[in-house]
């Protein structure tokens, strides 16, 4: 049975196929592929992903709907990594290309072919690490947690537009929202690659939040500046949130 321990060390039989130059059908295919994984650690599907492949009638279940073309392109992926767990390089990409097969067969057998293709979108457009839930209070995010009835594991939350990570063990039932410094390391790559240039400035953070809440869904990202201080305005659509973060984290 593929667990998620497994869907973990499934990356290096993309990243031996990945170079410089590559055909964009391979490239489309690799980052589909990679996609497929992490979409699960990203939503919080361990138990849901173990528990559908301990099912007898598992191999024989249908893809539920989705979109043609993104149809098309994971046929296209699974082909391509069916002949390599066929015709293996190593004993260790039998695994590693199954364990991609069972990502996309899950994908698409449990209906959810329109998440993934938005998650898709998060990660091409560089976006800050993906959430399933946001709290204004860590109470309140402690009471949708201690009511949870299947909890996501692993994923991240935002409690007061920070950070927090979803631990739940599902023997013991412990459940836990410890700090993650994934904004600060997300910040820190971000301002190496694009120069933050403030698209607005305002006097006070309540006038930034107003008139970040009015922009249109199709802006996902933008900096502001706030008094001497730069922030960058985020939407998570996924959860129909909209978040300021200071640049300051980057330095904490």
């Amino acid at each position: 049975m593929t667990t998620l321990s497994d869907l973990a060390n499934a990356h290096p039989v993309i990243g031996k196929r990945w170079s410089q130059g590559q055909a964009p059908e391979q490239e489309r295919i690799l980052v589909l592929a990679r996609d497929a994984l992490d979409f699960i650690f990203a939503t919080g599907q361990r138990y849901d992903f173990e528990d559908f492949f301990k099912r007898p009638d598992v191999r024989r279940l249908p893809a539920q709907g989705g979109n043609t073309e993104l149809s098309e392109r994971m046929e296209r992926t699974k082909r391509f990594f069916e002949k390599l767990r066929d015709e293996p390089e190593s004993a260790e990409e039998v695994a590693q290309s199954q364990a991609i097969l069972d990502a996309i067969q899950y994908i698409e057998s449990t209906g959810q072919q329109g998440a993934f293709a938005a998650y898709q979108q998060h990660v091409e457009a560089g976006d800050l690490p993906f959430v399933v839930a946001s709290f204004d209070t860590r109470e309140d995010a402690e009471a949708w947690l201690a009511n949870h009835p299947h909890p996501p594991d692993p994923a991240s939350v935002l409690i007061a537009n920070e950070f927090h990570d979803v631990v739940h063990d599902r023997k013991t039932n412990i459940r836990r929202l410890p700090r993650t410094r994934a904004l600060k390391w997300y910040l820190e790559e971000l301002v190496e690659e694009e120069q933050p240039v403030p698209v607005a400035s305002f006097g006070t953070r309540e006038e930034a939040d107003a008139w970040w809440r009015a922009q249109p869904e199709s802006v996902r990202r933008a900096w502001v500046r706030v008094g001497d201080e730069l922030y960058l305005a985020a939407y998570y659509p996924n959860i129909h949130h909209r978040a300021l973060f200071p640049l300051s984290l980057a330095r904490s």
